[in-house]
């Protein structure tokens, strides 16, 4: 079943907000059995809102609208709405005695723009909103759903999940949307896609697949639209288990996860620590694994050795390896890596040194130069990139370059037990 989200308001059109809600409605909805076939972002005015609507009607039987709910006179999507299906707006008890509930103790009294808000279009259902002053507004139109909820994401996810994903589950059959995600690494798209040619061929006809391609990774993404859940997921399995025989060392993942949450998985299963030893990135190793919750678990901390003088002086990198062969070295680099695991005591270690760039390359060693190592019971790993010649790219891919390193070892671990 094909829906369509509409989300309301010039804020979204002028960067001042990002729609975050149309990203996780479209999650939701698909994970429910629905294809969101279209997202449009429109001005909050009368004859936008008109004509996006009767559009969408067109398309779709299900549209779902965000924004436009509030209180003050700029919010017009109600009164709109109700010009849209000929009817008037009404006083509506159960919507107004759900705000003055949650308004209670937070202001003095019920003002005129508070009690608007109880006022809906006559014809729609009105579902409560707990978390909110706005209420949730549900349209039958000529075999057609049109919902309107508040655009403020707390609002809108109680709703959605509450309420209006089950009663379209109830009302639609939707059948089964299965997503198998893969993620490769340090292959360009190109390249792969000649690799996997005859293997894409042999994909089923209800089966698609997207490239998602982001710098130094791609995300595969198989896609199963079946009655038969059973045979789909059969059939994906399959897919990937041949998918492994072509590009396995490459893959270092089956979910669509950020690589430092993947990580963190597999050592926290294991129970094993990390540290890292950051010249070229910063610290930035460092802060995508804080910004999973339960970090703390598994990563002990980092040094940012940015000068050499902290290379040699807190990770004992031998002065005559920064002599000979510069901070940007496999021997540099290795030291680093032993140096911070040694320093903190962990099961395992990445270390980073390059040329992020823009200036500061060599003929020898360009722009986007980077060293990266990986230290523990297995031994000391280390490669060489080059990245290109963007700092915030070079900084980024080299964090995820890392990480992807070290989680492909405790992968290969893992196989061998």
């Amino acid at each position: 079943m094909d829906v369509e989200i509409i989300t309301i308001g010039n804020e979204l059109l002028i960067g001042q907000v990002i729609d975050t809600n149309s990203a996780w409605m479209g999650q939701q909805l698909n994970d429910a059995g629905f294809d969101v076939v279209r997202i449009t972002s429109i001005q909050d005015t009368r004859q936008a809102i008109i004509n996006a609507i009767h559009e969408a009607m067109l398309r779709v039987d299900i549209v779902l609208l965000t924004g436009g709910l509030g209180p003050t006179k700029d919010d017009i999507t109600k009164e709109t709405l109700a010009e849209i299906f000929n009817s008037k707006l009404v006083f509506n008890q159960q919507a107004y005695d759900t705000m003055t509930t949650l308004l209670k103790g937070r202001v003095k009294g019920i003002n005129k723009q508070n009690e608007s808000q109880a006022y809906v279009p006559e014809c729609c259902e009105v579902i409560t909103n707990p978390v909110g002053t706005a209420p949730v507004m549900w349209f039958d139109e000529k075999g057609k759903v049109i919902v309107s909820m508040p655009g403020v994401p707390v609002e809108m996810k109680t709703a959605m999940s509450n309420e209006i994903i089950p009663r379209l589950k109830k009302r639609y059959n939707t059948g089964h949307i299965i997503h198998k995600t893969i993620q490769v690494f340090n292959i360009p798209e190109a390249v792969l896609a000649e690799q996997l040619e005859e293997w894409e061929d042999r994909i089923p006809d209800y089966i698609s697949l997207a490239y998602l391609p982001s710098p130094g990774k791609i995300r595969l993404r198989l896609t199963a639209k079946m009655g038969n859940k059973a045979q789909a997921q059969a059939d994906i399995s399959s897919l990937v288990k041949d998918l492994y025989a072509l590009v396995g060392d490459n893959i270092f993942g089956e979910e669509d996860f950020p690589v430092q949450q993947l990580l963190g998985e597999v050592l926290k299963d294991r129970n094993q620590t990390l540290a890292t030893a950051e010249s070229c990135t910063g610290g930035n190793i460092g802060h995508l694994l804080t910004s999973i919750p339960g970090s703390s678990a598994y990563f002990r901390g980092g040094v940012i050795a940015y000068d050499n003088a902290i290379k040699e002086s807190v990770l004992h990198v031998r002065t005559e390896s920064l002599e000979e062969n510069g901070a940007v070295s496999q021997e540099v680099v290795e030291q680093m890596a032993e140096g911070v695991r040694q320093l903190m005591k962990t099961d395992y270690a990445i270390a980073t040194s390059g040329i992020a760039g823009p200036d500061g390359g060599t003929d020898e060693k360009p722009v986007g130069t980077v060293w990266i190592a990986i230290a523990g019971d297995f031994g000391v790993h280390s490669q060489c990139f080059n990245f290109g010649k963007i700092r915030t790219r070079n900084i980024q891919r080299s964090s995820e370059a890392g990480l992807i390193m070290l989680l492909q070892e405790l992968n290969k671990e893992k196989k061998k037990s």
